[in-house]
């Protein structure tokens, strides 16, 4: 019972994907305004994304190495904490602020 469910199923799906591409064939062969600036967005993308792929094959090494911090820590050569500042330590005297204050 459970195998021509699935078999159901899966033929819908493979009726609707056919009947998908069909219409869009047709629509792809028709010289209408809207196919005609579907295809010039669809090039306009691809376009792009190989200009991407290509850019980053190229200069993707050079921008790891500026972005990328050397040096020993967590953060690259960043100090774990400034040496200049106590953290949360307060002044001498200073009661500590809450967010109400």
């Amino acid at each position: 019972m459970e195998e021509s469910w699935d078999f159901e199923f899966l033929s819908r799906i493979a009726d609707s994907c056919l009947s998908f591409i069909s219409e869009f064939v047709d629509d792809w062969l028709a010289n209408d305004m809207r196919v005609s600036i579907f295809k010039i967005l669809l090039s306009w993308l691809i376009f792009s994304l190989i200009a991407i792929h290509f850019a980053w094959k190229v200069y993707g090494n050079t921008v790891n190495d500026m972005y990328y911090r050397q040096g020993a820590g967590q953060n690259g050569g960043t100090p774990e904490a400034a040496s200049h500042l106590g953290g949360w330590v307060s002044e001498a005297g200073d009661p500590m602020k809450s967010h109400k204050d």
